[in-house]
């Protein structure tokens, strides 16, 4: 689970987008990416992202 607040202060590194929670992802309201959690941390690099772009 991550903090509300620390989803708050994040977005989309490629395009500054919104982010969600999605399940155990970390997704974009703009252009989908959907970005990993790992060990409750999400990993916000565009090269590890899945989804649509």
């Amino acid at each position: 689970m991550i903090d509300p607040e620390l989803l708050d202060l994040l977005v989309c590194p490629v395009d500054h987008g919104d982010v969600g929670l999605d399940a155990d992802r970390v997704v974009c309201a703009e252009c989908g990416r959907a970005y990993p959690i790992v060990d409750g941390i999400p990993v916000m690099l565009a090269e590890r992202a899945g989804g649509s772009v």
